[in-house]
């Protein structure tokens, strides 16, 4: 990744790639909260960045005056893939704003209710319980590597009917989107096409041969009276990809390493596996992975400062998960909190519409690891690195326990 100079002044000038900021951001939340609530900055093009709970609730009903159409802040694209930018459907619905969002997100929804998800659970266990298999006896292992990485990639690999052995491409391409290449864009336009490029060869092999794989199913639906077009399952398939593979692995790791260096809260949750439920929400909350973006379309008044035309403001969830206004004690972990309106998968219109199975993949990942090391540990705490830019989540976590 391309280094920049130190940040001067986080209220004028911050820079969510800073390595410091990926370990820890609560600091810088709390004094821009404290002071300058709406920060701004002009690395990577320039950008806004709210920390306020209430902001936050605000920023995303103000639509299509906040846009959805470009969700990744950092750089701009377009001088180096117009094509691909005029095309409007790059990640359906997550790309689109109101009124041609509304019908294709209610397209996907489906997909992903309790009940559909549910259906993915036993793969999942099996996948968990696999993955601790080659790794157990050895007493160590690297549980972002070796564990949370490969949970969403193969469980969505699974229900788009992909051959398995392609899993650790998958990985490489969406960390060249969202991790290498915010900083440089030519890498994540360049893996943009190689994923868009895979799913068109994919839909094309459905078209002629459908089976009963999601990527089958979505070519058998409607939209608007008419079938859905190759061009938005593609979409669809590419925003499958990217926004659940990097994200859910990153709530996964995350948790994983708070416990592997929090040993209270680790014999609490092991010892009370009712607590699963609520520890999994305060994990989502205190390590939210995912910033959204959005680009003014017109000028808005906030606060003090003002958006302009073409501005891009960056929604800060995570920060707002750690609002003092909102949540008692916001930057302690509590297993058992009762009161937890957290917001880590996005607030109205453009919430994730994955947020089931993201729940689910966490909760079987982590039941399975604590039913078979509930003694944990950083074997290097030197040695974790974490991803920042619009998804923070570690990327290297080596753990030890007791083998076997």
């Amino acid at each position: 990744m391309k280094k920049s100079p130190p940040v001067a002044d986080w209220a004028t000038d911050y820079d969510i790639l800073d390595p410091d900021y990926a370990k820890d951001p609560l600091p810088v939340w709390r004094d821009l909260r404290a002071r300058c609530p709406i920060a701004h900055s002009d690395r990577w093009g320039g950008s806004w960045m709210p920390t306020r709970y209430e902001d936050m609730q605000a920023f995303v009903k103000m639509v299509p005056a906040l846009s959805s159409k470009e969700p990744i802040v950092v750089p701009p694209v377009k001088a180096f893939d117009p094509e691909l930018d005029q095309h409007g459907t790059d990640a359906p619905p997550i790309t689109s704003d109101p009124p041609e969002q509304i019908p294709i997100r209610r397209l996907i929804l489906p997909f992903f209710t309790p009940k559909a998800v549910a259906e993915h659970r036993p793969f999942t266990e099996a996948l968990c319980a696999r993955l601790i298999d080659g790794f157990i006896d050895q007493g160590s292992c690297d549980a972002a590597v070796q564990y949370a990485q490969e949970i969403p990639s193969r469980v969505i690999g699974h229900m788009l009917g992909i051959d398995p052995a392609r899993n650790d491409e998958f990985v490489g391409w969406v960390r060249n989107v969202l991790e290498f290449g915010l900083s440089d864009p030519e890498i994540r336009v360049k893996y943009r096409r190689v994923i868009r490029g895979f799913f068109a060869d994919m839909v094309a092999e459905r078209r002629a041969n459908p089976g009963d794989d999601l990527i089958s199913q979505l070519l058998a639906k409607k939209l608007g009276g008419e079938p859905v077009t190759d061009g938005m399952v593609i979409g669809m398939c590419n925003l499958l990809l990217v926004a659940g593979i990097d994200t859910t692995w990153s709530s996964i790791g995350a948790a994983l390493w708070h416990f592997s260096c929090h040993p209270g809260d680790r014999r609490r949750l092991a010892g009370e596996p009712e607590l699963f439920p609520s520890a999994i929400e305060e994990m989502l909350r205190f390590y939210s992975p995912v910033t959204m973006a959005r680009v003014a379309t017109e000028e808005i008044q906030a606060g003090n400062v003002t958006f302009k035309p073409g501005d891009r403001v960056l929604m800060n969830f995570p920060a707002a998960n750690h609002d003092p206004e909102i949540f008692d004690r916001p930057d302690e972990v509590i297993l058992d909190r009762e009161r937890n309106r957290h917001i880590a998968f996005g607030v109205g219109i453009h919430r994730c519409a994955g947020s089931n199975l993201a729940r689910m993949e966490m909760d079987v990942a982590l039941r399975a690891w604590f039913a078979r090391i509930p003694e944990f540990e950083l074997a290097d705490p030197d040695a974790v690195t974490w991803a920042g830019g619009q998804v923070r989540g570690p990327r290297n976590l080596p753990v030890r326990f007791k083998a076997g």
